[in-house]
């Protein structure tokens, strides 16, 4: 079975949030259930976008809509744990880019890997339910032209 493959950029994250893992994030085989990472990676997301005065509605003059997401796990988490979540934007075109998450914790004095992800995002237009051009301003911030 092939696997999902995530390659984390060189350069310096776009933005580094930190997210501790709360109970609720727990399932049933007692780590960070998946869809509570997804909903993490949602909210660095947020203070990724935040730090430039951004949010998903208004990214600079355009909204945003998540196309598709790959999660490559590679560690467990659990309660108590604050994630390191890096940021990276990449494959920006004129309508869309990707955001490539690199996920860590740190713990017994070890820095460990929890998930690589990868969310597509495409500009779009709620009024009219279409894809929409890409704002010099979104482009700006998602190139590093602009830092927060």
């Amino acid at each position: 079975m092939s696997r999902v493959k995530i390659k984390i950029p060189s350069q310096n994250p776009l933005y580094s949030a930190t997210i501790p893992v709360r109970i609720c994030d727990i399932n049933y085989g007692g780590h960070l259930g998946n869809d509570s990472l997804l909903s993490l990676l949602h909210e660095a997301r947020l203070q990724l976008f935040r730090n430039f005065d951004f949010n998903e509605l208004n990214a600079g003059g355009t909204s945003l809509i998540m196309a598709d997401v790959m999660i490559a796990y590679k560690g467990e988490s659990f309660y108590g744990d604050v994630l390191t979540i890096n940021m990276y934007a990449e494959e920006i075109t004129q309508k869309s880019f990707d955001i490539i998450y690199d996920v860590y914790t740190h713990r017994d004095g070890q820095k460990l890997k929890i998930a690589e992800a990868k969310t597509g995002m495409v500009c779009f237009d709620y009024e009219t339910r279409k894809i929409a051009n890409m704002t010099e301003k979104l482009k700006d911030v998602l190139t590093g032209v602009v830092n927060g």
